[in-house]
């Protein structure tokens, strides 16, 4: 690569690592927060949230990555612009062409990058975070207690105690509730009690002091009984159910596996939703490659008064193309378009957009067709601005 190539790259790569670490860390806080509320209501340990969270990382990375590319490209364009840098080069005998070729090139890189992610890391990351999550969300209580909480410890079990010695196990002020099968409920409390488990980890006992047990019935009859010393028993495991095998779901398959399964489809999965997820992930990695055609013109519009403008614009436009991407995959999915033109339609319209905006911005550098939109984004914005000044300064004024 020359010097320039290697300058404008080096420029592109701060924004881009800090666009898509902000992204990335949004998004994947915002989904552990969401996760450690999950394990705390089934009363597990919040070892496995990290765990999932690694998991979760290329889904989103494959969410945020177009955005922060579009956005780093974006915004080194209008800063070469604004400080005349692209004036210069230009000056120098050196076209718009051959200021976006590293930034085309780049884009090659993340769109070999993306088949990558899309087509074989997301599959295994998406079946560790549901399996782990599976394991979460089904393990079999572990006889531990917590001080005032009620503890379900499944099949309709729930036990509580307002003081515990994590030493001797030993409850005070207990509260045991039971559903039987059939519609019957036996709910106890006791002053103190001892929970144990045996040896081999097959059977657990709560040894209950100056207990009260209240029985109801199936048909509403209540039968109160008083005990010195009550011995409750029931069976236990710490047996994780086993998980389903990797494939059950079209997300979970590789490229590879679902061009495979085109011929021999699995029963549980029709072809249609086999295709359509095949052709989806191949034109998500495919969109970075025309990104830099679009970004380009409208960076070079976006000068220092219009930089807000343009960002606004911009996600107008990849929101717009992102969500008719995701229509025709849903009728691809259902089976009433051909991926062909249900996807790869919106990428063709797409691309052939942003390549004509290229050329035209290249062959005619001062009449970029951004210019006239900003402006328009200005004049609707510039009452707004107004308004919302008056507001704050009738607030700040004097009564």
């Amino acid at each position: 690569m020359r010097l320039i190539d290697r300058y404008i790259l080096r420029q592109t790569a701060t924004p881009l690592g800090v666009s898509l670490g902000v992204v990335l860390a949004v998004l994947v806080l915002e989904r552990v927060l969401r996760l450690f509320d999950l394990v705390a209501q089934h009363g597990k340990p919040f070892g496995p949230v990290l765990t999932m969270a690694v998991n979760l990382v290329p889904h989103y990375l494959g969410l945020a990555l177009p955005a922060a590319f579009f956005t780093s490209i974006f915004l080194v364009t209008a800063r070469f612009s604004e400080d005349c840098e692209l004036d210069a080069l230009r000056g120098c005998g050196l076209s718009i062409r051959r200021f976006a070729r590293p930034l085309l090139g780049l884009g090659l890189l993340l769109a070999l990058f993306g088949i990558a992610l899309h087509g074989y890391i997301q599959p295994y990351s998406r079946y560790a975070y549901r399996a782990i999550f599976h394991a979460v969300t089904n393990a079999p209580w572990d006889a531990s207690l917590v001080t005032g909480t009620f503890i379900d410890a499944d099949d309709g079990y729930t036990l509580y105690a307002d003081r515990l010695d994590s030493v001797s196990q030993r409850l005070e002020r207990v509260f045991v509730h039971e559903r039987q099968e059939g519609g019957g409920e036996v709910t106890t409390t006791a002053r103190s009690g001892d929970l144990q488990v045996n040896d081999d980890g097959t059977r657990m006992t709560i040894l209950l002091q100056d207990a009260v047990q209240i029985r109801r019935t199936p048909d509403g009859h209540d039968a109160v009984l008083a005990f010195d010393r009550l011995l409750l028993g029931r069976p236990f495991t710490l047996e994780v159910p086993l998980f389903r095998g990797r494939g059950e779901s079209e997300r979970e398959l590789t490229l590879t596996e679902l061009r495979d399964a085109w011929t021999d489809p699995p029963p549980t999965i029709p072809r249609a939703r086999l295709t359509a997820e095949f052709h989806a992930r191949l034109v998500r990695s495919a969109s970075l490659l025309v990104l830099p055609m679009l970004a380009v013109p409208m960076g070079m519009a976006a000068k220092r008064s219009f930089r807000w403008q343009g960002i606004a614009v911009a996600a107008v436009i990849l929101l717009l193309y992102h969500h008719a991407v995701q229509f025709g995959e849903s009728l691809a999915h259902l089976g009433r378009v051909d991926p062909l033109l249900g996807l790869w339609g919106p990428f063709a319209v797409f691309a052939a957009g942003c390549c004509a905006l290229f050329v035209n911005t290249e062959r005619r550098a001062g009449a970029n067709p951004f210019d006239a939109l900003y402006e328009g984004v200005e004049s609707l914005a510039r009452p707004v601005r107004h308004f919302v000044r008056r507001l704050v300064r009738s607030r700040r004024a004097p009564t």
